[in-house]
Order: C-alpha cells, then structure tokens, then sequence
C-alpha cells in the first residue's frame, strides 16, 4: 500500500488510491473539455476563456472507499499526502502544456492556448519543474527509506515531504490564478512579484527562484533590443511595444528615411500593460530610448554614409570655417567612413556585459538595475549625440536656421524685399507666387551670399497651396479675432504673409528637426519678415514724402506760392504718425532680434558646447524654440492681434501716403491715426502689466518697454486714454 501512495504521490493513481475525476470520465459520467483555456475553435474562431476546466479547483484524490481497515487518523493523513500528488499532478500537466513545442514546426499551426503563446508562461513552467524534480528526488529518498526501513511506517512519508506541503499548494494556486487571469509577460513578473513577499522562508526563495525564470526571458528581450535595437517579442509581452505594422519598415540600408523617420518618432512606446511595476516608466522610457538610438547608430541611412565619406575625402580646407562656433565641431578628414564606429564594438560589449551582469544576478535589485540602465542610456545618448552635432554638423544647419528663418542675414533679407516690393504691392497669383519670387530670391543671394555659404542651397520660398474654390480674387483674406474682449473686428490679411521657407534636412538631422519644430520656425519666420517688410515700406513712404517735400519747397522758392506753404503743413500730422509707427515697429524688431533671437542663440550654443547628451540637446533646442515663441509674444493671443491690426494700420498709412495728391484724405488719416493710438496704448498697458513685464518668460521686456517710453510717453497717453472715457476705447483695456 505504500507503493501505490508512492505513485500516487508522484500523480500515478490506481485502484487504492484513485483520482475521481479520470474515474468519472472513464465511466462516462462526465466529458472532458476538448478545448483548452484560450484556445481557438477551429469551427467558430471563439476563443475560449475558461480556465476553470483544465486546472481543478479542488483535489480530486480520494482513499478508494472499499478500503475499511484504516482509522479516521490514518485517512486524515492520507488524505493530506495525497493533496500533494494531486498538486503535482497539476502543476506536471501545467509544465507540459507550456513545454510543448511540437507546434513550431508545422506549417499550419493548430489553435493555441495562451500558456502556449507565452515565453513567460514558459519561464514559469521551467521554474516549476526545478521544484517538482526536487520533490520527485525527495519521493524517491523516501521510497529508499522505507525500503531499508524492516518495519515501514506511515510517519516517514510525512516527515520526507512535509516542506512541500507549503510550497504545492501556494504554486497550485498560482497557476490556477496564472490561467484564470490569463496573465503573461509583465503581468505575470508583477503576481511573481508579489508572491515574493511573504513570512515562510522556504517558500520566498521559490518564488523569488521563479521570478528569477521569469526575468532571464526579460533580459534576453532587453538585450536584443538595448545591444542590437531589435524588438524580439512575438507574442507581445515585452513593455516596449511597435505602434505601427512591421510591413515597409525595413531594417538595415533598404529601409527609406521616412521609414526610418517614423520609427524614431512613432514606431515604438511603452506598453504600460506589460510594464512590471517595480520598473519605473522613467526607466521603460530610457530603455525605449536605448533602443531607438541603437537602431539609428546601426543603420546609417545610403545618403549619409556617401556624404560622410565624400566630406572626409575632401581636404582640410573645407573644414576650417571662418565661424569658429560651428569649426569646433566639424570633422577631421581622417579617411573613408566607416559604419560601425558610430557605435565602436567595445561600447556594444560594454553594454551586453552590464546586461549579462544582471541577467546572472540570483535577485532582481531595482537600484542596481536603474543603475545599468542608465550608464547604458548615457552611452547610447553621447554617440547619438556625436552622430548629430559632429558628423552630421549640427551647429551649422542650426545657425543656417537663424540666419534665414530668424532673419539673421539682415543684409539679404533687405536685399531680397526692395528686390521684391514692386512685386509685393500687388496681391500674389497663387498659381505662379513662388515662381515670381525666384528672380528677387535669387537676385538678392547673388548681391549678399557668397560662395562659400554651402546651407542657402538648401533653403527656398514657399506659398500656401491653393485651396480647392479659391481663386486669385481671393487674396485680400480676413482673418476673425473675436476670441478676445475689444478683439471683435476682422483684421485685413494680406496675401504675401502667407510667404515661408523650406529647409532640406537630411538624415540624421530629422530626429532633431521634425515638423513640428520647423513648423515653429516658420511661424516665427513669418512674423519677422512682416515686421521687416512693413519697416521698409515705411522707410520708402518716409522717403517718397521727403521728395515730394523738397520738390515743393523747391516750386514754393520759385514761384513764391503760399498754398505750398499750407499744404506742407496740412501733411504734418500724418508724417507725425509715420513716425510714431516707425519708433514702435523699428523698437519691437530690436526687442526681438537683439535681446530675444541673439541672448538664446548664445545660450543655446553654450549649452550644446557643455552637453554631451543627446537627450538633452534635443531638450535645450525645445526650450530655445520656446523661448523665441514666448519672448516674441507669439503665444500670447491678444499681443499678436494687436500686433496684426498695427501692422495693418502701418501698411493703410503707406497707401495714403502713396496715394495722396498734395492734400491728403483728412478722414481716413484720422482714422488710421485714432485705431493706431488705441491699438498701441494698449500694446503698451499689456505689456507692463505684472503679470508679463514680472514673468521670467520674457527677461528683456522691461528694457523694450524703457526704450519704448524713454520718456513717458506711452506712459502719458495710455493713461490719458484710459481717463477719457469713450466707448470705444474700454473695449481695448485688459
């Protein structure tokens, strides 16, 4: 009889001691479930959850009931032991299941469970059967010792194997809930866990010797994908998952740059489903971003490589720029490029190594491994930074950007709207717009750029494409600002303000400059060069009417008229404007070139100098980009409308000007002259409020607003408006 509770106890039940559930369905009483948890039907598709079917919630091992001769106690003991067989017999089915690889190599593969989906599950099931060779090895001794034992006893069995009696059942209750949760990958490293944590030292060391299974298949994922930017996971168990369908992303030189573009910015995130959580999302992000990185530095797109290598052959000349800020980081011509010392394999052995140090750690400690994780982030971040601002000459495409899109070559840009200002006076076809640009863009490049600038050739003129029903007559568009109190009249919109560039980026720059980000740049671009443009048409007016006044000064010396006299004085008040409008718009550009565009370009460089992290550098160019928004007002949704209707109000001014016959038009002068008040007076009352002339979002506002009311001014009439009272004038307070 102890024989047969020997097999018993390894899940071999017989007529003494029987399993009632195998006897039921030999008898017919009951049908076993054909299909197991999670798998597919083949005649339905469903997917069948219950999980309750293959494991048993209770156990199912039973003293035959023809047995008399045993006493209540002997039974009670039995009973007990046979838990146990019951229990391995369960947890020997749930290895079996996950083990079972048969499946791999036939060409249609049969519907699965989800232990058989799961390397996890798999991971587990190796763990669980480490414990169940022991506890067949503990059977066995126990066998040997009843054998030598010339009087056996019942108490032997019991005292060989009453250390599993608390770790079977806690392992039999993980598996139903593993099954019965269907959980995988993080979700299941998270109940691992868990179990951890618990007061029975036995039974602490097997789970945390499980979650030991479990984190070997985590680091092999991570190290696939941190050592070679792989993404092994075919069951999607892993917490960095692919957003978008591998079909047309390629890897190595086939991919194109868009694919390539996409990956970085969209193809992977965080899968916080299977995020375990004793691993932080600071951490999972810089896994992500290990792994992106050693995509890029693997894979250097054809472009790249070819002008890398063209660039290194070339001399030293074209290395030694006259800027000194963008020479320090240009590349010495050393030879012929070569791929992999973008990522030196001594770098990619350093990593593997951190990894395998972990991966051989008998406990997961989170501070250890945060500490990995991050000396591999910062490896992967300086030579993805070397990869941008030394081989691919950040410095130079970033002070490109400013000297066109932040209108840094005044000189050209000035060039450029006399060039264009006959054009610009007429509302643009939009069908033929950019084309009639090319001949002053160009014209202007030849008169202010010299041959040694190689970045204007990447940069050309844009205009908004035509929408579907617009047409030519359709250029004098208004734009609604009735967003905001006293905001409610349309603003005219003119047609050339739409004007934009484009930048040729190549590939790696793109991780840097998205569109987004050049979407920024335009945005400010197009404010600039409006501020510039209406500049000079006020210049020119200014002009024009000197002329005019010399050449009737001079009739008036001639022929002694004195309706000459009166008229020279009948155009005083609108010269006076003139001026009011030029010291605000020359002081605002000022502001913005000098204490704005210059001040963050200089920290920007100092800053890119001092780091070595691409991570941050992509961070302090966000911020340099906010910064010029912010600073510039452009964020601030009742400073630019007010900024648009001067502006507008300036260009009106010009055309009376033009327009005028020696007496000019009384009424629409002191129309112009009365919104032009009202807008800047309260221009001038935003901008010193507290909230903006105190923030540290714009540091030099206080000293625009010094050079704006030198001497009080703006001050003295914003406070006047403010006392008389109209009703027209409240609307412009805030």
């Amino acid at each position: 009889m102890l024989h047969e509770l020997l097999l018993a106890l390894v899940g071999c039940t017989g007529d003494v001691f029987m399993d009632v559930k195998e006897q039921a369905v030999a008898l017919g009483l009951s049908t076993p479930k054909k299909t197991r948890p999670g798998a597919v039907d083949e005649n339905d598709g469903e997917t069948d959850s219950d999980a309750s079917e293959t494991i048993v919630d209770e156990c199912t091992f039973r003293v035959a009931p023809d047995i008399t001769f045993l006493k209540d106690s002997e039974r009670e003991v039995l009973d007990r032991l046979l838990h146990l067989g019951f229990y391995y017999k369960e947890l020997d089915n749930f290895c079996g299941r996950c083990r079972n690889l048969s499946w791999i190599n036939l060409k249609q593969q049969p519907g699965l469970s989800f232990v058989q989906q799961s390397v996890y599950c798999r991971a587990l099931a190796n763990g669980i059967a480490e414990v169940l060779a022991v506890y067949r090895s503990a059977v066995l001794q126990v066998e040997q010792t009843l054998m030598a034992d010339p009087v056996p006893v019942l108490a032997a069995v019991t005292q060989g194997l009453h250390q599993f009696e608390v770790l079977l059942a806690p392992l039999y209750a993980l598996i139903r809930e593993v099954e019965r949760e269907q959980l995988r990958g993080g979700r299941l490293l998270n109940l691992l866990h868990a179990k951890c944590h618990c007061g029975i030292p036995e039974l602490q060391a097997c789970m945390q010797r499980l979650l030991w299974h479990g984190h070997q298949v985590m680091y092999r994922q991570l190290s696939t994908w941190m050592v070679y930017g792989l993404l092994q996971d075919q069951h999607q168990e892993f917490f960095v998952r692919r957003q978008q369908p591998a079909e047309g992303l390629v890897d190595g030189d086939q991919a194109t740059e868009e694919a390539r573009l996409a990956d970085w910015h969209s193809g992977f995130c965080v899968n916080l489903e299977m995020l375990p959580e004793y691993i932080s999302l600071q951490v999972a992000e810089s896994i992500l971003f290990v792994g992106k990185a050693l995509r890029v530095l693997r894979n250097p797109s054809l472009t790249f490589k070819s002008h890398v290598s063209g660039s290194q052959r070339g001399s030293a000349k074209g290395f030694n720029r006259a800027d000194d800020s963008t020479a320090k980081y240009s590349v010495p011509p050393i030879g012929g490029y070569q791929g992999p010392e973008l990522l030196p394999p001594a770098e990619a052995d350093s990593i593997a190594s951190m990894l395998r140090d972990l991966k051989k750690a008998p406990d997961f400690h989170k501070l250890t491994f945060e500490r990995a994780v991050d000396s591999i982030r910062t490896i992967a971040a300086i030579h993805l930074w070397k990869l941008v601002v030394v081989h691919a000459d950040l410095i130079g495409h970033l002070k490109a950007l400013k000297d066109y899109f932040l209108l840094a070559k005044g000189d050209f840009f000035q060039c450029f709207l006399e060039e264009s200002r006959n054009l610009m006076r007429i509302p643009p076809r939009l069908s033929t717009a950019e084309a009639d640009l090319k001949v002053p863009f160009q014209q202007a490049a030849i008169k202010t750029i010299g041959d040694d600038d190689k970045y204007f050739n990447r940069v050309s003129l844009r205009m908004p494409t035509p929408t579907s029903g617009s047409n030519e007559a359709d250029i004098k568009r208004t734009r609604s600002v009735t967003d905001g109190p006293g905001f409610g009249e349309s603003v005219p919109y003119d047609g050339w303000d739409g004007l934009a560039l484009e930048y040729s980026i190549d590939w790696p720059l793109q991780l840097l400059f998205t569109k987004d980000v050049l979407a920024k740049y335009t945005k400010v671009f197009q404010y600039l060069l409006r501020l510039k443009r209406i500049q000079l048409e006020l210049e020119k007016s200014w002009a024009q009417a000197m002329q005019q006044d010399r050449a009737d000064t001079a009739d008036q010396r001639r022929d002694g008229h004195q309706q000459r006299r009166e008229s020279r004085q009948l155009r005083m008040p609108m010269w006076r404007v003139r001026q009011h409008m030029t010291y605000l718009i020359t002081n605002l550009q000022f502001y913005i070139q000098v204490d704005v565009i210059e001040s963050q370009w200089n920290l920007l460089q100092e800053r890119v100098e001092a780091s070595k992290d691409f991570t941050e550098l992509a961070r302090f160019h966000q911020e340099y980009l906010a910064a010029l928004i912010s600073q510039s007002f452009l964020d601030i949704g009742s400073v630019s409308r007010i900024l648009d209707s001067i502006i507008n109000l300036c260009l009106q001014l010009c055309r009376v000007i033009e327009q005028e016959d020696g007496t000019p038009n009384f009424a629409e002068l002191e129309r112009i002259t009365e919104e032009f008040n009202k807008k800047s007076n309260s221009l001038y009352t935003i901008l010193r409020s507290s909230k903006l002339a105190g923030s540290q979002r714009a540091p030099f506002l206080r000293q625009f607003l010094l050079r704006l009311n030198y001497n009080s001014f703006f001050e003295a009439t914003a406070r006047g408006a403010l006392n008389m009272g109209r009703p027209r004038s409240s609307a412009f307070v805030h």
